[in-house]
């Protein structure tokens, strides 16, 4: 009972304000940083993967042959596997910075730096 009692008062002792945190400098440029790299990529991805049903039902010029038999239909709906994994790749990589980034928020609060 008394080891519980004295993990409930390290909990509250490193309750953090969010509040504050939301506010600081630092968490704002956090949020503006995602913001300005994931808008960008989602509008790219949406336009990407949408633009191959809305060109193979209103247009023709996609089914004209690309190598030999393939046409480009084949060569852009490859291309969409292939975008994905890089998206993919680019977001992980970037996330990493993102973490980074909130590591130091976490740290520059439990110090007590108040931006």
């Amino acid at each position: 009972m008394g080891a519980e009692k004295e993990y409930k008062q390290e909990q509250k002792a490193e309750e953090v304000d969010y509040v504050q945190v939301i506010e600081s400098k630092s968490f704002r440029k956090l949020m503006r940083d995602r913001k300005k790299f994931i808008v960008p990529l989602t509008i790219f991805f949406l336009v990407f993967y949408f633009l191959l049903p809305i060109l193979t039902s209103y247009t023709t010029f996609l089914n004209t042959p690309a190598i030999g038999d393939i046409s480009w239909v084949w060569l852009f709906a490859i291309a969409q596997f292939v975008m994905t994994w890089v998206l993919c790749t680019i977001y992980v990589k970037k996330a990493a910075s993102f973490d980074k980034q909130a590591d130091q928020i976490i740290e520059e609060m439990e110090r007590g730096d108040n931006q």
